[in-house]
């Protein structure tokens, strides 16, 4: 749930577009913001080529002390237990967080917070005190917002932290005992206590929904990617892990969990009552392994000392995000140093009782974080140090776009600053992910079986038009989410290849793009057209998991929403539509490229093993041959080793892909067998007349409309604005 308690009004309604937007464009719209700035997508003027960042220079062993003066803030104030909230402007009523016996409460102000605010038992820094502090990375910090708190977790390490409780001020603990929810205290022997542990048995499942684990399967936290807010069952079985490496701890909310707007929005309306969940006070706390990662937020999390480092808070993306790519950054530094994140049962109870932000608050996190989990997951760094690692993956962040420069130079002066106060870094440790997986035999398999508590189901309530719209997006990407996309451009990839990403990069797992145009700064991957099937095993192998492929020429555009009920688990191709698929006899062909496509095709079947020379000749005989544009055709997993094996076979024939694309569909299978219900409802215009123009044979009713020619961004601009009839959220990009 995300904290507010009125009904969306228009201007909400409005400002879902705006997510949507940023949904739209995820996960490639950062490669349409070099260096962090927003630029248009559309805009050629706008362009800029991205430089070569300056990589920071820190001499670590001459970094000059700071000392805690007797002239600086709250002087005498020293403790092992911090309580870290910022010091918001909401009335006393709505920041029920209070003084937990042997921890001490610390707020900071931001330039929002008046001067009188005051809160029972806290002693508060405010601008003034922040600046008088000395540290380099409090001028770095913007004037308002969260990242703020990174002066108070300073001063705190400063002043003798063992342990940093990052806190909303909302929070109210239960029980009035942090100590007893928490593990505040580690052992760190081998051989002690073990904890539960998410299984490592899938290496390709790198982020999981701990809420599920929880009792509520069908809440998502904010900063989980949208795509796995359906995954709602539970685990098939855990493993275990030695206690005392759970150096970040986060605790669940009942009340009003850390949900996003998406979640919000969704599951509320006018007529209903504040949310008030409630998770399994019962069940186990769960670590993550080495390679798998979930939200991390500083709304209910405890920081132990070896992971202080991570509690700094980037400064140049939105308010709402920070803290969630702060913790996917933190959680993949962790493993370089041998510590993981554990969930605990719920620890605090926070009101639904404050207005909801906007959905464009959130726009760094639906934009970034599949793209972000991705590239942590390939992240490898020799530097012979953490905090030279921690800098090397922050350059590495600000180079791919996922926070700005500025939190380059943030990052550098944070580490400094706990260099000048005294913070060892821990040691560096080998990495589990690197080693050969261990079997997870019989005995190592534990067994848990999550309740189901009360809770709120999408579709439950809807709210009119925002809802209905973002539940389309998210069950298109549910049914498109596992697929591949491969693109073959036609038209200059500079010009459209990042509009097709842009496009279609929010509905499939992946959009692969091809052309005879080599871009590596834009991963654009050669093809030769002529012979594009040939390219798509390397495709395959890089995606091993995925559902199915679909491959599509840049002259067609694919209107997805009318394809959720075909059948994925069989060959779609354009059969059925006879301007594409013809046959050609050859007996008496007076064409010399038909009859050497001819020979070749013979050859190349007689060359596959028995049963698909049975499928091919049986659909074609042998006296001709087909020949089919396939501008579009799909590909599901279960025929990929097929397609695969019998390129292979077909070896250094020169079959052009319209020859060979139908060739490979009739060796597999029967066309009876085809999907019917894919790829049959198509405008398909052979002999386009010059004069006639795309959007006037344009329809969203149909499965695909063929020709069309993007050959720029006004072009692109034009196709979203008709395609926008069948997905209203596409005018967002424009």
């Amino acid at each position: 749930m995300r904290p507010r308690a009125a009904s969306p009004t228009s201007a909400s309604k409005r400002v879902v577009y705006v997510l949507l937007a940023a949904l739209a464009s995820a996960p490639f719209f950062l490669l349409l913001l070099y260096g962090g700035a927003s630029r248009s997508a559309v805009c050629p003027a706008s362009f800029t080529a991205p430089r070569r960042l300056p990589y920071p220079n820190v001499l670590w062993s001459r970094v000059p002390p700071i000392p805690a003066l007797p002239t600086s803030p709250h002087p005498a104030l020293r403790a092992s237990r911090w309580i870290v909230f910022s010091a918001s402007p909401h009335a006393p009523r709505h920041r029920p967080l209070r003084a937990v016996p042997g921890w001490q409460l610390l707020a900071v102000a931001d330039e929002d917070t008046p001067e009188d605010w005051s809160h029972p038992g806290a002693a508060v820094l405010t601008l003034a005190d922040q600046a008088s502090l000395g540290f380099r990375s409090v001028a770095i910090l913007p004037a308002r917002g969260p990242a703020r708190k990174t002066a108070a977790y300073l001063f705190a390490v400063q002043r003798g932290a063992r342990v940093i409780y990052d806190a909303d001020a909302r929070n109210d603990v239960l029980g009035g005992n942090l100590t007893r929810h928490f593990d505040v205290d580690l052992d760190q022997r081998q051989g002690g206590a073990v904890l539960l542990q998410y299984s490592h048995a899938d290496p390709n499942r790198t982020v999981v929904n701990p809420f599920v684990h929880f009792g509520q399967p069908s809440v998502w936290p904010r900063g989980l990617p949208l795509e796995k807010a359906g995954e709602v069952d539970a685990e098939e079985f855990y493993t275990e892990v030695y206690s005392g490496g759970q150096f970040i701890q986060q605790g669940m909310c009942n009340g009003l969990p850390d949900v996003d707007a998406v979640f919000y929005f969704t599951r509320k309306s006018l007529e209903m009552e504040a949310f008030d969940f409630r998770f399994d006070a019962d069940a186990p706390k769960v670590a993550l392994p080495q390679g798998m990662m979930a939200p991390v937020s500083s709304v209910n999390t405890l920081f132990h000392s070896p992971a202080f480092w991570g509690l700094a808070l980037p400064v140049s993306v939105s308010p709402m995000a920070s803290d969630v790519i702060r913790g996917y950054w933190v959680q993949r530094i962790l493993w370089e140093m041998g510590g993981y994140l554990v969930v605990y049962p719920p620890t605090v109870h926070r009101n639904d009782n404050v207005h909801a932000h906007p959905f464009a608050d959130e726009k760094d996190i639906h934009v970034n974080i599949g793209r972000l989990i991705k590239f942590l997951m390939e992240w490898r760094s020799s530097k012979r140090t953490l905090f030279e690692r921690i800098l090397d993956l922050s350059y590495g962040m600000t180079e791919e776009g996922f926070w700005g420069e500025k939190d380059l130079q943030f990052m550098a002066a944070w580490l400094q600053d706990l260099v000048s106060i005294g913070y060892r870094q821990p040691r560096l440790m080998s990495l589990e992910i690197d080693r050969p997986r261990a079997t997870i035999g019989h005995g190592d398999k534990k067994e848990f079986a999550p309740k189901k508590l009360p809770s709120v189901h999408l579709g439950v309530e809807e709210i009119g038009e925002v809802s209905t719209e973002i539940g389309n997006l998210i069950k298109w990407r549910k049914h498109f989410g596992d697929i591949v996309l491969l693109v073959h451009c036609t038209e200059p990839v500079d010009r459209t290849a990042l509009e097709w990403r842009l496009l279609y990069g929010r509905i499939f797992r992946a959009v692969v793009i091809l052309s005879e145009q080599r871009n590596s700064d834009l991963a654009v991957e050669f093809s030769n057209l002529a012979q594009a099937y040939r390219y798509l095993p390397k495709v395959f192998d890089r995606f091993a998991g995925a559902q199915g492929f679909l491959f599509l020429q840049d002259h067609v555009v694919l209107n997805y929403w009318n394809l959720l009920n075909a059948d994925k688990t069989k060959l779609w191709i354009t059969n059925q539509v006879k301007e594409s698929w013809s046959d050609v006899p050859l007996p008496g062909n007076k064409i010399e490229w038909f009859v050497n496509q001819g020979d070749m095709v013979k050859k190349a079947v007689s060359s596959f093993p028995p049963h698909y020379q049975t499928n091919y000749r049986r659909s074609v005989g042998e006296n001709q041959i087909v020949q089919c544009s396939s501008e579009i055709f799909y590909i599901p997993q279960r025929h990929i080793g097929g397609f695969s094996y019998l390129v292979r076979a077909i070896g250094s024939l020169d079959i052009h892909h319209s020859f060979a694309v139908p060739m490979l569909f009739l060796a597999m299978d029967s066309p009876s067998n085809f999907e019917s219900k894919a790829l049959t409802n198509l405008v398909y215009r052979k002999d386009l007349p010059s004069n006639t123009s795309f959007l006037s044979i344009y329809t969203a009713e149909a499965d695909a409309v063929y020709p069309l020619k993007v050959r720029n961004e006004m072009e692109f601009v034009k196709l979203i604005k008709v395609m926008a009839s069948g997905d209203p959220f596409l005018m967002e990009l424009v």
